[in-house]
């Protein structure tokens, strides 16, 4: 079957759009790369589009209360006591700076899982014994602003190459900006590869600083390209490193391609969206998120981040195109076959943090290829998956201007009619959040002495309030997709936060060097060190991508110091959460997240709550499935996060259903 072309263009015949309809499902959901045993969980976010769904239906609402721990498996990484320093391997760096965020793949029997020290670990996945490990042995005396973190790795296959060494390969981005080949069979580097199973990626970057530039997400492959982004640590400087998106031939390790999400040429039709000066130098707008592929289309989808520096863009005039969008690339080429920009001129740290989910939705009874982009501001952007166009209609609304000297925003941005955005926008003094009457009159005070004009109010010398915040929203744990309703299914994180810039004293010290100003940042807290946000601060949200209509919202997680102190009603507050979904065919949705060291099961229809798994470290991570031996599995990262303060671990664990 040929779904490129050929199919799309006999559906301008109506009187073929039922059987079109059938042939495009199929092959959104499947193509001759993508193609495995459905029982596995081969790439990432479960498939090559990240949609993380699962069709095994074992376990269903009517057994997931028997659900029981299957096995546990302890990477090693880091010391389990929680108020210590780490010991072993991760040496000299601390359990505050480790974030176990990995979800694992399984690919021809074997789990594989990244730690966040980048060890790649196979595991038996029917019992969680270890196979063998590959150790980069990156350095841990690195000050990384963005932490010690790996989400994840990926698999190849080539064709009529069983047997010999490399035949699979596991690839892995690293923070010490390493791309590493190993053969899946054994761990051992693929010497074929690069440089003896290795590429550097901090070359053709630009200058870059010590311990600041690496990836954390995994790479994607598209039949024999493998597509890597970088992870930047923010707010340094205008000329940060550069934010390429690079393709790699999986043999060789030889450079294809590379895209530079700024645009340094004239020739780019998007070099006008900047001044000749910041194309030259600006940095950033790097791919740090997951990225998602078409392989039958020919498309990586890239979600790009913001222009550097964050929070003051004096010296980037212009809508800044390709920061703060989703791109669609030729995974052969690395040319732009389309773009859709979420922010323009991004002054929040509002870059686009979720995998770009691919679905097939209807429209008019026929069938659409889209790809969903969620966003930190709670919006879902639903786009035609051949040419970005909006499938629902994207208003560009007037918002506030900056008052601030050298800073020119664009006058509107882009807002989606539907669906509807799933975060509330701001937070007005008398709606403030307390326990007590002293917490509530703090968290008045702090929301009153903040400029918030509505959305996008810009950062100012005054302080702004950001609700949504630049955590979002939507984050990294992006949406999982029911395939047969065609919902999405995403968690949505509700936290205050405040922005101020301050005039620069020193040129050469501080934080957002070559502009005018730094910034300082921080949650908006009671004296308590609750958000002086209302609850519930998560949900987790199911959305109708056919009507853009929500379907259902439900609280996500618990404050472990609230139940502890018994505070009535605690369990409609959620929890500030980091991670994602999974939905399975079973009717259920499953997430970790939040702060209380839980596994969760909702009912898809409902949303209601079905079963706890207790987990022996925070599940700061977005779980998958798979099924061997006839049994279902469920398995997520336990690490704990050392941003969100969460009970520290190494841990795996697979729940199952006892055996028969």
């Amino acid at each position: 079957m040929h779904c490129a072309g050929g199919v799309a263009a006999r559906c301008c015949d109506l009187a073929l759009v039922a059987s079109c309809a059938v042939l495009l499902a199929a092959c959104a959901r499947s193509t001759p790369d993508d193609a495995g045993n459905p029982d596995e969980w081969p790439h990432y976010g479960g498939d090559a589009g990240g949609s993380r769904y699962s069709s095994i239906d074992q376990i269903d609402a009517g057994n997931v209360s028997r659900l029981a721990v299957a096995w546990t498996f302890s990477t090693g990484d880091v010391s389990h006591d929680p108020g210590q320093e780490a010991q072993g391997p991760c040496g000299s760096c601390h359990t505050g700076d480790v974030k176990f965020e990995a979800t694992p793949i399984v690919a021809d029997g074997r789990l594989l899982v990244s730690t966040p020290l980048n060890r790649i670990i196979a595991l038996d996945p029917a019992t969680g014994r270890e196979l063998w490990r590959f150790d980069p042995r990156v350095r841990l005396d690195m000050d990384r602003n963005e932490g010690f973190v790996s989400r994840g790795v990926a698999w190849w296959k080539g064709p009529g190459e069983a047997g010999t060494l490399c035949a699979q390969r596991v690839f892995l981005g690293t923070i010490e900006a390493r791309l590493h080949a190993v053969d899946a069979a054994t761990g051992q580097p693929c010497p074929d590869f690069g440089d003896g199973g290795t590429v550097r990626l901090d070359v053709g970057v630009g200058r870059v600083e010590d311990g600041q530039y690496g990836v954390t997400s995994p790479p994607v492959i598209v039949r024999d390209v493998v597509v890597v982004g970088s992870s930047l640590g923010d707010n340094r400087r205008v000329d940060m490193e550069r934010g390429s998106v690079r393709g790699f031939d999986v043999r060789s390790g030889r450079l294809l391609w590379a895209w530079d999400p700024i645009p340094r040429s004239a020739s780019d039709p998007m070099y006008a969206s900047w001044s000749v000066e910041a194309a030259a130098v600006t940095g950033g707008a790097n791919a740090w998120a997951p990225m998602s592929a078409d392989v039958a289309r020919d498309l990586v989808f890239v979600p790009t981040g913001s222009a550097a520096p964050d929070y003051f863009g004096g010296q980037r005039p212009g809508d800044n195109r390709y920061a703060n969008s989703v791109v669609a690339l030729r995974a052969t080429t690395g040319e732009v076959a389309w773009h859709f920009q979420v922010v323009h001129h991004d002054v929040w740290d509002y870059d686009v943090a979720a995998q770009p989910t691919l679905v097939t939705v209807t429209r008019d009874g026929a069938t659409v290829p889209a790809v969903v982009v969620a966003t930190k501001q709670g919006f879902l952007f639903v786009l035609h998956r051949e040419t970005g166009t909006p499938l629902f209609p994207v208003e560009e609304r007037p918002v506030p201007q900056s008052t601030v000297p050298g800073e020119v925003l664009s006058p509107t941005q882009p807002f989606p009619v539907l669906p509807e955005p799933l975060h509330p926008f701001g937070i007005a003094p008398e709606d403030a959040f307390g326990l007590t009457d002293a917490d509530r009159a703090a968290c008045r005070a702090l929301l009153a002495g903040l400029d918030w004009r509505g959305m996008y109010t810009p950062p100012g010398f005054d302080g702004n309030l950001m609700y949504p915040g630049y955590a979002g929203g939507i984050n990294w744990g992006g949406v999982a997709i029911d395939e047969h309703r065609r919902w999405a299914v995403m968690n949505v994180m509700r936290l205050p936060f405040q922005v101020r810039l301050h005039r620069r004293t020193d040129p050469g010290r501080g934080n957002q060097l070559g502009t005018p100003y730094e910034m300082t940042r921080s949650m908006i807290a009671s004296p308590s060190g609750l958000p002086c946000s209302p609850p519930p601060w998560s949900t987790l949200v199911a959305v109708d991508l056919d009507t853009g209509e929500k379907r259902w919202e439900v609280p996500l997680g618990r404050m472990p110091a609230l139940v502890r102190a018994g505070v009535p009603g605690v369990e409609r507050m959620g929890s500030p959460s980091i991670g994602g979904p999974l939905v399975t065919a079973g009717g259920l949705v499953f997430i970790g997240a939040a702060m209380d060291d839980v596994l969760r099961a909702f009912d898809i229809e409902t949303g209601r709550e079905l079963w706890q798994g207790p987990l022996p470290a925070g599940g700061q991570a977005t779980p998958m499935t798979y099924r061997i031996g006839g049994r279902q599995y469920v398995v997520i990262a336990a690490g704990g996060h050392g941003s969100l303060g969460t009970t520290r671990g190494d841990y795996l664990v697979a729940f199952a259903l006892p055996p028969q």
